[in-house]
Order: C-alpha cells, then structure tokens, then sequence
C-alpha cells in the first residue's frame, strides 16, 4: 500500500480568488436544505452489541462511497485547467507520494489519488476484514483517520469550488446532508484534527449546530472518545 507513506499539507496561497470572496455556500437559503431532517447525533453513535473497529469501517466504506458518489457530480466541471491546484478557500493541498516528495497535481489529480488510494484500502481484507475470524491491523485507527482526512478535503474542495455548479443540480441538500452525517461522526469518534478542518469551521457552525438537523455545535464535547488521538 504505497499510498501510507503519503500525506497532505495545507500552506496557504497568498491570495483569496474573487470567486471564493462571497461564500455563497453559507448563505441561509441553502444552508438549510437536508434531504432529511434525521438527528444525524443519534445516528452516528456506537451501538451497544457492535464491535468499534466493525463501527468504523462500515460507516467509513459508506463515506468513501458517498463522497466520490457527490464528488462525480460535478466532476466534469472539476478540470486541470480550472482547477490548477487542490484549493480549498485560501488553503492548498499538496500530495506526497510513498518516497515523502511532494506531488504537484491539479484538483482532479488530486482527488484521484485520494479515491483510488482508499479503494485499495477498503477494498483490503488485511485492512478493511469481511471474513469471519479475520481481526483488524492494529494500524487500523489511524487509517481511518487518514481516509477521512483526505474525504474531507474532497467534500471542501466541492463547496469551495463547486456549490454553483452543485446548486444547478440541485444536488445541495444531499452535499449538506453528507456534511452533517460525517462531521457529526468524526467528532463522535475524534476522527479529524480540529486544525484540519478549521478551513470549513464557517459552514460546520451552521449546519452542525441545530440548522435543521438536531444537532449541536458540540457534537464532540459531549461524545464518547472510543478513540484516542494520535
């Protein structure tokens, strides 16, 4: 699995596009859209006969599917040319390869190798088990970790850059919806680095914070950490 040597890093661009100067993506009429009005805090919690690792992998396999699933949507808008580099508001994400260099790549690339890179993981039976008996690597949590972090700058990536072209296909309320149920899960479970995603901390104060959902700003103060940070 080449790709674990990989990493991102974000390092800012210097400059804001005019583009992102309005983030129409926050704006009340379309924050409010869900495909459903389900408390999504309730929905991610551990149940109480199911095994954590069991847990983790269901739910990330599901994400992984949804956000590439969201992500071909608008994946013909996503080119080399008006994407040049993975840009998420003033952020820029880099990939390193399984040598530690950095890879210059435009969004689509980018978002290849993320794609193409956790399919080879959870697809994995010595990563992602299916089989009775089979147990999980003991590197197991911070795959998870590493998987959600590299979803997320997808799902980013796709407000940042593409919620005009996400707004014409109506697709907006199943980009929220997907939002929601992953933050949400993330927190529960200490999945993502509060650094990381203070990128977006804009829109997951609206929308993780009772914007229709019945969730609060807090979903993780009050959560159970099954999972220790590494």
């Amino acid at each position: 699995m080449d790709w674990l040597m990989g990493k991102s890093k974000a390092k800012p661009n210097g400059k804001k596009p005019a583009a992102e100067e309005k983030k129409v993506y926050l704006e009340p009429e379309y924050t409010k859209s869900r495909i459903t009005d389900f408390g999504f805090k309730e929905l991610v919690v551990l149940p109480r006969e199911i095994d954590l690792n069991e847990w983790l992998a269901s739910n990330t396999t599901t994400f992984f599917h949804h956000v590439n699933l969201q992500y071909s949507t608008i994946s013909e808008f996503c080119t080399g040319e008006a994407c040049q580099t993975m840009a998420v508001c003033n952020t820029q994400y880099y990939w390193y390869d399984e040598r530690g260099k950095k890879v210059k790549c435009t969004a689509p690339q980018y978002v290849d190798f993320v794609m193409s890179s956790v399919q080879k993981l959870v697809t994995d039976e010595d990563v992602f088990p299916t089989k009775y008996g089979r147990e999980f690597p003991s590197s197991f949590e911070s795959l998870v970790k590493k998987i959600c972090r590299y979803l997320f700058h997808v799902l980013a990536h796709i407000y940042s850059a593409h919620f005009k072209e996400t707004l014409a296909l109506e697709l907006h309320g199943h980009l929220n919806t997907l939002y929601v149920h992953f933050i949400l899960f993330a927190r529960e479970f200490n999945l993502l680095d509060p650094k990381e995603t203070a990128v977006m901390d804009d829109l997951t104060e609206v929308l993780c914070s009772g914007g229709g959902s019945g969730d609060g700003a807090g979903g993780g103060a009050g959560a159970q950490n099954h999972v220790k940070e590494r």
